[in-house]
């Protein structure tokens, strides 16, 4: 019988990324217009703060930025800093809220956050905010097509 080579990956010294609460920022690219940014995060895990069993929940960000942009990375990175933390729902949500919008000031940000059932509960909290005198254009209502 040969003999089989088994080749077994190592885990590297150092990982090549690691969770993190910092939130990197760019260039708006076009600060002179209102744009909306979305963003789906489908992976989110934290821990109930009562029992310490894993919260599963999708999260979608709508953003309309003003001079700065988040980072996708660091968004990547951060949303995964909670996954040993307790929070519950409402807090964890406002709390992701909060901090984009002291990482970019935006005009508007929306966060909602879709939980998974717990208990034969499901739970979906949204939260906002709107910079102050920030109103949105009005939307553009534009008449159905020969095709539509």
């Amino acid at each position: 019988m040969a003999k089989s080579s088994i080749k077994q990956r190592l885990a590297p010294v150092n990982p090549p990324s690691a969770p993190s609460k910092e939130l990197h920022v760019f260039p708006n690219p076009a600060p002179e217009r209102d744009y909306t940014i979305r963003f789906a995060i489908d992976e989110f895990t934290c821990l109930c703060p009562l029992t310490g069993q894993p919260d599963f929940a999708r999260f979608a960000i709508e953003m309309v930025c003003d001079k700065l942009c988040v980072e996708l990375k660091s968004l990547k990175m951060y949303f995964w800093s909670y996954r040993n933390e307790g929070a519950f729902h409402e807090k964890v949500t406002n709390t992701i809220l909060d901090d984009i919008v002291q990482a970019t000031r935006p005009r508007f940000a929306r966060i909602r956050a879709d939980w998974n059932v717990r208990g034969g509960i499901y739970t979906e909290v949204v939260a906002e905010y709107r910079k102050k005198g920030w109103k949105p254009a009005p939307p553009v209502a534009l008449p159905a097509g020969e095709n539509a």
